[in-house]
């Protein structure tokens, strides 16, 4: 037998799971933390406070926690899923109740210790969720519309509760990851056409909204969408988020100003610069060749996932690491689209690389779960 199987046959069963973790994997995401490291060090002027030193420490917690969670077997995390989704829910209906509130958004508790978005955690939990959900029911009912009124209403909920907040962001994140967990689980695809035709239909009924009794969403959100739309008609106030990162992007030229050498962060014209921002300052000072190693980092990361999915015999498994590896990519996606003005500001981090403490600890849990996937991944005897 492998000293890799996690059986431990010949070696302790501890070390056995150890050498089965996916290290390339574990690599690659300290290899974007780094470089987020690099930048709040930048943004702060040359200063690992207020923000890299921070960073850093919850990275180390965060790695922790990984390999620990990637230590227990797949199929406690799969019990405890429901649980996982339950809790979360209630954090969410909590954050109504009597969450802090900032930036004109009610969307943390403050746990005293540390800030905790509850969005965060739903969005790996609501993966979970579903992932047993379609683990358990018989592949010959997937399509059948009596068994997706659950998985619907799973999703509904923390979504409704999320736009309350209101965060337009992590609520399309979490029907993003829904809908990847349900499309691998082998749902009818005419389903999310008929699922994509009903969203065109209601981004133009949002739209018609505005300025009436009956408006939908937020007037910051209309702001958001008509600045996407037309940027410099309002430079200087609605504009100048997307105006001066689109400044600092197109000024980094293919090798970047170097290190510490970015005008735009460096004189406080970015915005959120250690937040949402904070690709800007990457592409200000490395250029393209910055941009483009992080890029392959971040699509290095989705393939090693995609490519344990697939490989993944146990069900639960293989449909909870799908959906974690679209979340993240979709993470990364928005983000960047966001602050090239492909898509309108919609508050969504740069994963591993933007300051936050939920965002960070959250994301590594949900990678340990996909080493648990990994680790205990069924296989074929000698």
């Amino acid at each position: 037998m492998s000293t890799a199987d996690p059986t431990g046959r010949g070696i302790p069963r501890g070390a056995a799971k150890l050498l089965a973790v996916n290290w390339a994997l574990v690599l690659l995401l300290t290899a974007v933390a780094g470089i987020g490291f690099l930048m709040l060090y930048s943004v702060a002027g040359g200063s690992t406070q207020p923000w890299a030193e921070p960073q850093m420490i919850r990275f180390g917690v965060g790695m922790v926690g990984m390999l620990t969670i990637a230590m227990i077997d797949i199929r406690f995390w799969r019990v405890i899923a429901p649980l996982a989704y339950v809790g979360s829910l209630g954090l969410l209906v909590l954050v109504e109740i009597m969450g802090e509130i900032g930036m004109g958004a009610q969307r943390w508790l403050d746990l005293g210790f540390v800030q905790l978005q509850p969005s965060e955690p739903m969005k790996v939990a609501l993966v979970m969720a579903l992932a047993t959900y379609y683990h358990r029911l018989d592949p010959a009912k997937v399509s059948r519309p009596l068994w997706l009124v659950l998985p619907l209403l799973l999703t509904l909920v923390p979504v409704a509760l999320v736009l309350k907040q209101p965060d337009l962001g992590t609520a399309i994140l979490l029907l993003a990851g829904a809908g990847a967990v349900m499309f691998l689980a082998g749902v009818s695809v005419w389903y999310f056409i008929v699922a994509i035709a009903g969203g065109v239909g209601l981004v133009a009924t949002v739209i018609e909204s505005h300025g009436k009794s009956w408006q939908l969403i937020e007037d910051y959100q209309f702001r958001r969408i008509f600045t996407f739309l037309d940027p410099d008609a309002d430079p200087l106030v609605a504009g100048y988020h997307i105006t001066q990162a689109k400044i600092a992007l197109g000024s980094c030229g293919l090798p970047g100003r170097g290190f510490l050498q970015g005008t735009q962060a460096r004189l406080n014209f970015l915005p959120e610069k250690h937040t949402d921002f904070i690709f800007t300052t990457l592409a200000e000072e490395f250029g393209f060749v910055g941009t483009s190693a992080l890029l392959t980092l971040y699509a290095l990361i989705v393939v090693f996932c995609i490519a344990s999915a697939i490989s993944n015999r146990d069900r639960f498994g293989a449909l909870m690491t799908g959906g974690i590896a679209v979340t993240f990519f979709l993470f990364f996606a928005v983000n960047m689209g966001m602050v090239m003005g492909l898509m309108p500001v919609v508050g969504v981090p740069l994963p591993l690389v933007s300051y936050g403490g939920s965002a960070m600890l959250v994301l590594l849990a949900a990678f340990g779960l996909v080493q648990s996937a990994h680790v205990h991944r069924p296989r074929s005897r000698d």
